[in-house]
């Protein structure tokens, strides 16, 4: 029998421990929280000073059994969950379930699952912090009241299943913020004047130089006249400046920092790089993953430097001590590093490899040489005006931390100047080839990405590192914001260009304002977000949801005690969600774009039951109005009349196939033919408002040999059943419903009964729960 037992929070982590303790330690899991705040009701009782009430799920009710029957069994138990406050409240949990008592338990913390760590905690171990666990619980408290009290007036004002939540509601402010910045923001235009000019280069060969005018001009007309200038001027290099500089490498990686390189050099979502994340901390092949540090230990900067002086060499070794500027930071946990850093790949999938070589790659390069650059600079004056253009260029002297990591920039459009000038010398006479005045647009600020939200939120105090994946993945499971793109529009633009004495015209065009993979607002998300904004402008505010933050930090510290931080927010709180649902009015985000021509009667937009919606007539008319759908790309904010009246234009018949009646539509999922009962989707190269009938017979035909080809298998007992190839591996498809077929099992072999065991075995599991949050009782 084992005197040890050790209870972690995820199988994985037990695996990896288990390695490095001998037979006296059982290492078993809690698969995280084994209790939780009551799921469907309101689980705090206010009048006990907002006491939590904990209940075990049914799923983990077999879980504590086994766990209580070993923790009896075992001399001591080491209660190992993560070093943040969850971790700390698992902990806690476990203590409080199991029964167990301070001289047969010990509370053990590491930020990285090595041998030596492991040992090392246990020969200090210590005690649980409260502190921590009730700066958990404040957390937990709050965001129930906020989610709980709002999201019933949110299903009354707005539309049912709506909710809302303290961090997330922000969140979604803050690209709604953005997304109504983009749409106020007006285009200017300005001519930007580049010159190249043929010199010398040091090995006496001829080579352009391009120089840019040290001022735009904001018409065509003035950008032509000064090319008109510059027919019979010279250009004379008036002045030549090189200046040294270095360039420093960027800290190691926290959490937050972590998401955004990932998402630029590796195009991870946020939520995967800390799937990805957990599963190498796990395996002990990086330190703990949710951090706010920089700081590296002595013995991770030392093995640090035996890398780069052994493999690289002694001059790019620097030894540097980062520290964090963002308050609240815990410094006692370390940046995100590899544990043993003579690793230079891990084990596990690609893209697990690629996550660990760019945390290695950071970690080595925090502790590498300043780059040095020399900069060019030349100034050419112009004999017939006084405007200047400037030539520049850039040397790497001594590569540095360059050699292994440069740090990615987000929405970069800056010019690069890592170019060297060819030889120049003061008053020298240069020839012109040719001057070019582009017309360019200044550009509206950049929606979010996933990555830059995160930066966004830690850069105003929102969250911590725990909930930054949590809060994005939230906002778009409720359909509040879309990670999508955006199709630019056709801009016309123009390009004088002065060359031998003449100066011609063109005009070009450009996609301008495409942007991929962006945080975009949805119509709902919209309307929420107004609603709140103007009935509860505090739960919005960012610095209310900042100082929130600096409050648990002060119950973390055991400076504050969390009961009264949740009394002080729940006091004005709650009347103020009781006043609003009696007097608040109903938000529809509804926008009247003008009147149907055909019926006289007025066109507007609105949010529906299921989604937003045209509607053309009013509700209190003795004629019924009709309703449309908005189609995916479209919103009720930016949708014009003409683009509304379309809407009304579907469904549509489009002649006949195969004797039966083809119907054009469009549905939540996109357009759509309808045909003898079946549905057949419409491709995005397809306008569903000019698709001919034999455009349509094509698309059946089509979808129809695709459903073919992904036919594996049919069975003479039952025509129904059938054995289907889809995007996730094969299934049964029968009666409406799909079945999962195991992974290994060949599809093609099964035989009828080997069909229906599987149907009657996915038939016997649970189902998944869902529900709707019901309102605190009273």
């Amino acid at each position: 029998m084992e005197k040890n037992l050790v209870i972690v929070e995820s199988p994985a982590k037990a695996k990896t421990i288990e390695k490095f303790l001998g037979n006296d330690y059982q290492v078993m899991s809690s698969y995280g929280h084994i209790r939780d705040l009551k799921e469907k009701e309101f689980g705090i009782d206010v009048d006990k000073n907002y006491k939590p009430e904990y209940i075990i799920p049914d799923d983990k009710k077999k879980l504590v059994q086994e766990l209580k029957s070993a923790s009896k069994k075992a001399d001591m138990v080491w209660l190992a969950s993560d070093e943040d406050r969850e971790g700390e409240a698992i902990a806690w949990h476990l203590y409080e379930t199991l029964g167990l008592k301070k001289e047969n338990s010990k509370r053990i913390a590491f930020h990285e699952i090595t041998k030596n760590a492991i040992l090392n905690a246990i020969e200090n171990p210590r005690d649980i912090n409260i502190n921590l666990v009730d700066a958990q619980q404040a957390r937990r408290v709050l965001d129930r009241i906020v989610g709980f009290e709002l999201s019933p007036v949110l299903w009354r004002k707005i539309k049912p299943a709506l909710s809302a939540g303290r961090v997330q509601s922000v969140a979604v402010k803050l690209i709604v913020d953005r997304e109504r910045e983009i749409q106020n923001f007006k285009t200017e235009s300005s001519y930007r004047v580049v010159a190249t000019f043929v010199v010398n280069d040091k090995n006496g060969n001829t080579t352009e130089m391009p120089a840019e005018l040290n001022t735009r001009f904001k018409t065509e007309k003035e950008a032509n006249e000064f090319l008109e200038n510059c027919k019979n001027a010279e250009f004379t290099i008036e002045n030549i400046v090189t200046k040294p500089s270095k360039r420093s490498p960027a800290p190691p990686f926290t959490t937050s920092t972590l998401q955004q390189e990932a998402a630029r050099k590796l195009g991870y979502s946020v939520s995967q790089t800390m799937r990805l994340a957990q599963r190498l901390y796990e395996s002990g092949q990086i330190t703990y993953m949710r951090t706010d540090s920089v700081n590296l230990s002595s013995l991770a900067i030392n093995t640090a430097k035996d890398e780069i002086v052994n493999n690289i060499g002694e001059k790019y070794w620097k030894a540097r001590n980062f520290h964090t500027n963002t308050k609240g930071a815990q410094e006692a946990h370390e940046a995100i590093r590899p544990t043993y850093i003579s690793r230079t790949k891990a084990e596990g999938t690609a893209q697990e490899q690629h996550l660990y070589e760019l945390i290695w790659k950071r970690t080595i390069a925090s502790q590498m040489a300043d780059a040095e650059i020399e900069k060019t600079t030349a100034t050419i004056g112009v004999s017939s005006s006084d405007k200047k253009f400037t030539a520049v260029g850039e040397v790497i002297k001594f590569d540095g931390f360059l050699k292994v990591y440069i740090e990615s920039k987000d929405d970069d459009n800056s010019e690069d100047d890592s170019r060297m000038l060819p030889p120049l010398k003061k008053d020298e006479k240069l020839d012109m080839k040719q001057i070019v005045a582009q017309e360019r647009f200044s550009q509206h600020p950049p929606r979010y990405t996933e990555a830059t939200l995160v930066h966004k939120m830690e850069e105003l105090g929102i969250g911590r590192p725990s909930t930054y994946a949590p809060t994005i993945t939230v906002i778009q499971n409720r359909q509040y914001v879309e990670r999508g793109d955006k199709e630019g529009e056709k801009r016309k633009y123009k390009i004088l260009t002065l060359k031998s004495g003449k100066i011609t015209s063109q005009e070009k065009t450009e996609n301008a304002g495409a942007e991929k993979g962006k945080m975009i607002p949805t119509d709902i998300g919209i309307v929420v977000n107004d609603f709140l904004q103007e009935y509860f402008p505090n739960i919005m505010s960012y610095d209310f949801t900042a100082n929130v933050e600096k409050q648990f930090d002060l119950v973390a510290e055991g400076k504050e005690q969390w009961q009264k931080t949740i009394d002080k927010f729940y006091k004005t709180f709650h009347p103020h969600v009781e006043d609003t649902m009696k007097n608040s009015a109903k938000m529809k985000g509804e926008r009247k774009l003008g009147i149907d021509p055909k019926s006289g009667k007025p066109v507007l937009v609105k949010i529906g039951r299921f989604g937003p919606i045209a509607q053309i007539g009013e509700t209190n008319d003795e004629e019924k109005p009709v309703f449309a759908s908005l189609h995916k790309n479209q919103s009720i904010e930016t949708i014009t009349l003409d683009e509304a009246l379309d809407l009304f234009k579907l469904p549509r018949e489009d002649g006949e196939f195969e004797g039966k009646t083809m119907t054009i539509a469009v549905g939540r999922f996109g357009p759509y033919i309808r045909h003898d009962g079946k549905f057949y989707s419409i491709p995005k190269t397809s306008d569903p408002m000019t698709i001919t009938t034999e455009e349509a017979q094509a698309i059946i035909e089509a979808k129809r040999q695709q459903a073919e080809n992904n036919k594996l298998k049919t069975f003479e007992e039952d025509a129904e059943m059938q054995v289907l190839n889809g995007r996730f591996g094969p299934y049964i498809a029968y009666k409406g419903k799909n079945y999962k077929i195991a992974k290994g099992t060949d599809p093609t072999a099964l035989t009828y009964e080997d069909a229906k065991k599987i149907i009657e075995s996915e038939s016997e599991k649970p189902a998944k729960k869902t529900f709707r949050r019901a309102a605190k009782k009273k």
